[in-house]
């Protein structure tokens, strides 16, 4: 697919825009409380297929609970029932019509007041970790890490995973095998993020935020296109 830099970015948000719609219905009508994990994620599948278009993911579908919600991606924890007063992220990486979206939100059940600020936490810590990306693009995938690290100290949570986004595009996007640092934003990544991808194009970036409490019982994910929109 031959595309210019401003259809690819503009590929990339309309695939965002369209997963933005699938969580919409997913919290208006598959969150509730005795539903497992697995049957949600089942349900996701179902609804993104019949009405959103959706036949495949690029990543697992990723629904995790309670302190499932500490686990990192690479986990496969039991599955569990989600509870009155939970807290849940829905993690997903649906394709549209070639195109990866990467797309995390988080939902609480109930009213506990400290899980709902968590929840309410994510959104203002990632926006704030954006603006400092886009002071300097050319910044290393290392040094972004930090400041998320930083930021979520600051906003008063620990950041809960090893890194803070990757690399997205069309399917199957840009991969070197068993490397886990160069096309992340993570800890011993030196080089720019603004380093064009093999095919000579811009790298675009996702950008994920992880919170967990203090007590380290429970988290919440964040996570969208950082470099479209």
């Amino acid at each position: 697919m031959n595309t210019t830099e401003v259809e690819r970015a503009a590929y990339l948000q309309d695939a965002q825009k369209k997963a933005l719609h699938l969580f919409e219905e997913i919290e208006q009508k598959l969150i509730r409380p005795g539903i497992s994990e697995k049957e949600l994620s089942n349900a996701i599948h179902k609804l993104g297929q019949e009405r959103h278009g959706v036949r495949t993911h690029w990543h697992k579908r990723v629904v995790r609970s309670g302190p499932n919600t500490l686990l990192p991606f690479e986990e496969n924890p039991p599955d569990r029932v989600l509870e009155e007063d939970d807290i849940i992220y829905v993690d997903l990486g649906p394709v549209f019509e070639a195109w990866e979206a990467d797309f995390a939100r988080t939902f609480v059940l109930g009213d506990d007041p400290e899980k709902k600020r968590l929840r309410d936490a994510l959104a203002p810590v990632w926006k704030t970790v954006r603006d400092r990306y886009h002071e300097n693009p050319d910044m290393t995938g290392e040094r972004l890490y930090a400041i998320a690290c930083e930021e979520a100290r600051k906003a008063g949570w620990e950041f809960g995973a090893s890194l803070a986004g990757h690399l997205v595009g069309l399917f199957p996007h840009e991969r070197i095998p068993r490397d886990k640092t160069t096309l992340y934003i993570t800890e011993g990544n030196d080089l720019s993020m603004s380093t064009p991808g093999k095919d000579g194009n811009k790298r675009h970036w996702i950008l994920e935020i992880h919170l967990r409490n203090a007590d380290n019982t429970y988290g919440g994910f964040y996570e969208q296109l950082l470099t479209v929109g």
